[in-house]
């Protein structure tokens, strides 16, 4: 039987005819504008979503993130600073992306086995550990994670609703067997099932995972068109991977280091040697790194790490060179992430807020028209008891105010 609106719009056509061909084609264009209109969940022939829209467990949630303008940042430097929103992955972080990559690895190698009392060892400042147990949860995995006792607790609770095991060590130094990694390659030679350490910060799959993921993503989002990519270090692995992948495509783009106070990393990059002034002898507060951002900066040179400085980067004082390093006080890095939260609405956590006040003064230094990509790591939801915690902060003696200018930053 025919469709009562094509009888209808056959009948006016037909009349149409007779009227002349001005009205005919008055009644062609209802025509087409009846098939365009979008059709009604009562005119649809089915409601159900087609196989694209599914994604296929939580793993196939990570990864895609979109890449946003920061328009507070943008607007006040002339330039356009684009971040890279990797707190929507569905673990919360940009870790999410070095999880399933090598433990997708590990399953390739023959080294881990689903449901067969596997275990996944890591040793982590929180973020990796996240995403470690949300995807050793979902793929039938047991997982370990050690991690230093001066973290966020909240870390620790998210940790153990992923039911994971949660080992706080005091912190101390990589060369200390109670250091957290140490701990962790320990209790993973430990374990009677089949285990699998991790090793994040010495293991060159990370770097490769931002290398063959992160970076083409973000390429692919600017159009091939940007100049400079900001963003800390803790493992090196976004940095290392991300800087690689962006320099192979345009040698040109510039990569820049964002420290936080305490590490010495941006010293080795500019200068050749490990060291931060915080550091002096009788000057430390903590073992690992005299700062209140969480999971990076280090005063030892991991091989992601190395691997950036020996390919990508070259000495520089303070010019723009291919690879310079930016430290950013902790004072700044509060003030940044209150500033993001009442400018544009992004609450970020610790590593996100330095990435942006060095985006800030690469936009600075480079000058209007330029575009300067970072990456938000992770959302401020776990940071709540002590980077977010103005009682904690204040007691620190920093300023949880928004500045009223840019200009704060540049200093």
């Amino acid at each position: 039987m025919a469709d009562s609106r094509t009888t209808t719009l056959y009948a006016l056509l037909t009349a149409a005819a007779a009227a002349g061909a001005a009205s005919t084609v008055v009644c062609w264009h209802l025509l087409n504008k009846s098939k365009s209109k979008p059709k009604s969940k009562s005119e649809s022939s089915s409601n159900k979503p087609t196989s694209s829209q599914i994604s296929h467990g939580v793993t196939e949630l990570i990864g895609n993130t979109p890449l946003i303008r920061i328009n507070s940042l943008s607007d006040r430097t002339g330039c356009e600073i684009l971040g890279k929103a990797e707190f929507l992955n569905p673990g919360g972080s940009s870790k999410d992306r070095i999880a399933l990559y090598l433990i997708e690895q590990a399953e390739l190698r023959g080294e881990l086995h689903p449901n067969a009392n596997n275990c996944i060892f890591e040793g982590t400042s929180g973020s990796t550990g996240i995403s470690l147990a949300m995807v050793a949860r979902a793929k039938g995995y047991l997982c370990h994670i050690v991690m230093p006792s001066d973290q966020a607790v909240e870390k620790s609770q998210l940790l153990q609703r992923y039911g994971a095991t949660v080992e706080r060590v005091p912190p101390c130094s990589i060369v200390d067997k109670g250091h957290f990694v140490n701990v962790a390659r320990q209790r993973a030679a430990e374990h009677t099932g089949g285990a699998y350490f991790v090793d994040q910060f010495e293991n060159l799959l990370n770097a490769q995972a931002h290398y063959e993921w992160t970076g083409p993503e973000i390429w692919a989002q600017v159009r091939g068109r940007m100049d400079a990519f900001v963003h800390g270090s803790g493992t090196g692995g976004t940095i290392a991977g991300v800087a690689r992948y962006l320099k192979e495509q345009n040698p040109r783009v510039r990569c820049y280091l964002a420290d936080p106070q305490g590490s010495g990393l941006a010293n080795k990059v500019n200068h050749g040697v490990m060291f931060a002034d915080s550091e002096r002898e009788g000057t430390r507060r903590r073992q690992q790194v005299d700062t209140l951002v969480e999971g990076v900066g280090l005063n030892r040179m991991t091989r992601n790490f190395a691997r950036l400085f020996s390919t990508t980067t070259r000495r520089s004082k303070g010019g723009p060179g291919s690879g310079s390093g930016s430290g950013v006080a902790d004072a700044d890095a509060v003030r940044m992430a209150r500033w993001l939260v009442a400018e544009d609405g992004l609450f970020v956590g610790s590593s996100a807020a330095i990435n942006c006040v060095a985006a800030v003064r690469v936009a600075k230094m480079l000058g209007p028209g330029h575009t300067v990509v970072t990456v938000l790591a992770d959302g401020g939801q776990r940071h709540l008891t002590k980077f977010w915690s103005d009682e904690a902060m204040t007691g620190l003696g920093h300023d949880v105010q928004a500045p009223a200018s840019l200009d704060e930053f540049l200093g």
